[in-house]
């Protein structure tokens, strides 16, 4: 099972950002804990990071043409307002699972409205980084 994992604006800063919400651990941190759980459960896991909207479409298109069984994004700030990547998650068909650290729904208003978890089968947040292990887990019970 091959599954892409992207990473929207600024999460590249986890460690350095705002560390009461994102906490202390860095995006190397977070890189190594999704390899690791992915060879574990005999994923291939590619990780992916942009600060910039349209690579991560790119990205998204790269899963179809490279025919990925899943996707697991964080797409940041974009969560709120980018109707682009919504449409492109839309236009490829993959399951995707939206995943935040932080409790979305806890946070500044404009920050509790997701505009791409409709194009997603279902989103976790607010379990910090072990949200993408549970992305994980997720595709994982599927491959059975």
């Amino acid at each position: 099972m091959k599954i892409m994992v992207l990473n929207g604006p600024n999460i590249n800063f986890l460690g350095i950002r705002e560390k009461t919400i994102y906490g202390v651990e860095d995006y190397e941190y977070l890189c190594n804990l999704i390899k690791t759980e992915a060879e574990e459960s005999n994923i291939s896991a590619t990780i992916l990071q942009s600060n910039i909207e349209g690579e991560i479409i790119n990205f998204i298109q790269q899963a179809y043409h490279e025919k990925y069984d899943g996707i697991i994004i964080n797409p940041g700030a974009y969560t709120h307002y980018s109707y682009a990547i919504y449409d492109a998650i839309k236009s490829v068909s993959i399951p995707t699972v939206e995943v935040h650290i932080s409790n979305i729904h806890s946070r500044d208003e404009f920050r509790r409205k997701s505009v791409t978890a409709g194009a997603c089968v279902g989103i976790i947040g607010g379990f910090g980084l072990y949200g993408y292990i549970m992305a994980l887990n997720y595709f994982k019970q599927k491959q059975k």
